[in-house]
């Protein structure tokens, strides 16, 4: 969680397909003995056309939220005036960090008290949780885990790296690490299913936080050497055959240059370099890590993630190595089948890079950490828009200055008028988002029986530096959309009348999903009928019908 870093569930291969239907059965909620609840009831992920989404009480949810600081969250009395910001940033879900130390704080006694106020604040604000679990790792370090663990390092062995020798930070190659820190989890899920399971405050989880190793490309620790030296475990090897085609590019060709080999070391199926150290790591963490998610999933089975540190220029190690990353996403769809989402913490300017390579595999898009100020109040209408995001989380938002005036909660009052409109269009390919620059300024989609080119506004030759929007093709010459700084001129696609043009634009609200006219745009606010406007001083909401003629 770093504000200032830039470089900062059904997408299972058939090997595992066995594996994902058990996932899926119990992310829909499968009952819990002697609860009393059906699979309907909990939180759950489900498909809809080419999207996957959040449903929650049984209609499909768009996570419009925002990211705590890292320690708001371990005091109810800090927390009370915060809510009432998270309100005023129109959120309706905030992601609170909850940490094994606090939880566990003696070995084998858990103390819940905090977790049962959180849930108790959030739920009398009217806003939904999504719970961080800051168990083995946060950044990448381990930091949060309880006192009796740090103290007890021959029982919990640690990373050693080349040139720095024993760090504090947890092996993934410790069976009794993960053990300590599932036994946790699985306590803390245990008792959300007791106290909210019928209520759902609490509608995902994360689990553990921006994992890898830091300052060396691997753990070099004794299990980890010999790990390393010894051969690649046999569900890796059986699962890449049966996924030829289909690995990302990078784990592809690293398994070709070594000749697609079927047995060997590490360093023989892939290569030897710090790149394989990255492979290597991946696969420590994701097995890790399904393990502490699989013993929570089986107390209370609401969708979990992980979230990502992005890597930049440099090498593995100067970001945290075997984290979620896409160039290892393999090691993570194969190792961790209990895991629903691998999530970027976007602050990188190519915000739509990271969101193209984030749904690879039919992995759905999640972004837990992104700007809250700068792009990234224009960036979540892309997000949701183009890429079917089941939700954004900009960080650090409790600490926001007047948040009511900030372009975030002008940008989220919009969202949560349209959140209906875009659950509706998600996955169906009538809906698009966009962001536009002065070196990007067009872009071309087909939605409905037209093609749209949408450009930065340009009116009376003073052209706008930057547009964003989303807009959705509702009826067959009907459009709704929302943004900033853009027009948009249509052509027809279907056999007719070779010609279309704007027959009425309407600004307006949504409330309580129902559309509500304002003004009717015209003369300047439509180019005289040739474009649909979206006027750059201002963040709109407009709907537009188009007509075709000869």
């Amino acid at each position: 969680m770093h504000l200032n870093r830039m470089n900062g569930a059904m997408r299972r291969a058939a090997w595992i397909a066995s594996l994902a239907a058990m996932v899926l059965v119990e992310v829909a909620g499968a009952a819990q003995p002697g609860d009393g609840r059906s699979e309907g009831n909990i939180p759950q992920l489900r498909k809809q056309g080419t999207a996957m989404q959040l449903v929650v009480d049984g209609n499909p949810f768009l996570i419009i939220g925002g990211e705590l600081h890292n320690s708001s969250s371990s005091s109810l009395e800090y927390m009370k005036p915060i809510w009432q910001r998270m309100l005023d940033l129109h959120f309706n879900t905030v992601l609170a960090g909850v940490s094994w130390e606090l939880v566990e704080p003696e070995e084998g006694r858990f103390d819940f008290s905090l977790v049962d106020g959180l849930i108790q604040d959030a739920r009398r604000s009217g806003l939904r949780l999504v719970f961080l679990w800051f168990g083995s790792w946060k950044n990448g370090m381990s930091s949060y885990i309880p006192v009796w663990v740090k103290k007890d390092y021959t029982r919990f062995p640690r990373v050693r790296l080349q040139e720095r020798g024993t760090v504090e930070v947890l092996s993934t190659l410790a069976e009794a690490n993960w053990r300590a820190d599932a036994k946790a989890f699985a306590a803390l899920m245990r008792h959300i299913r007791e106290v909210d399971g019928d209520s759902r405050t609490v509608i995902m989880v994360q689990v553990e936080n921006e994992v890898g190793v830091l300052r060396d490309s691997r753990d070099r620790s004794g299990a980890a050497n010999a790990a390393f030296v010894g051969p690649v475990p046999k569900a890796l090897l059986d699962y890449l055959p049966k996924n030829r085609d289909a690995l990302v590019p990078e784990i592809r060709k690293r398994w070709e240059t070594a000749g697609f080999k079927a047995s060997g070391a590490w360093a023989e199926v892939f290569g030897g370099g710090p790149e394989t150290d990255e492979i290597f790591m991946a696969w420590q963490y994701a097995r890790y890590v399904d393990n502490v998610a699989a013993a929570g999933k089986a107390q209370y089975g609401i969708p979990m993630y992980v979230n990502t540190w992005l890597s930049g220029q440099g090498k593995p190690g100067e970001w945290p190595s075997g984290g979620p990353l896409p160039h290892v996403m393999d090691m993570w769809l194969a190792g961790a089948p209990h895991i629903d989402m691998l999530s970027p913490d976007i602050y990188a300017a190519d915000f739509e890079r990271w969101c193209q390579r984030y749904t690879q595999r039919s992995n759905p898009l999640f972004i837990p950490e992104m700007n809250r100020d700068g792009a990234g109040p224009q960036d979540v209408f892309l997000a949701f828009g183009q890429y079917s995001a089941i939700g954004t989380s900009p960080f650090a938002v409790d600490s926001m200055e007047n948040p009511k005036d900030s372009k975030l909660a002008r940008s989220y009052a919009v969202l949560e008028q349209i959140a209906p409109l875009i659950l509706q269009y998600q996955g169906t390919g009538r809906m698009t988002g966009f962001l536009l620059n002065k070196e990007h300024p067009t872009v071309t989609r087909d939605l409905g029986d037209y093609q749209l080119e949408i450009s930065l506004d340009d009116i009376f030759g003073y052209r706008a530096d930057q547009g964003y929007g989303l807009i959705a093709a509702v009826g067959p010459n009907e459009f709704a959309g929302a943004g900033s700084g853009f027009r948009v001129s249509f052509r027809p696609k279907t056999p007719g009348a070779p010609l279309a043009a704007v027959g009425t634009v309407d600004e307006g609200i949504y409330r309580e999903g129902k559309w509500i006219p304002g003004r009717r745009l015209n003369g300047d606010e439509n180019d005289q009928g040739q474009r649909w406007r979206f006027d750059s001083q201002r963040l709109s909401i407009e709907r537009c019908t188009v007509y075709r003629y000869e």
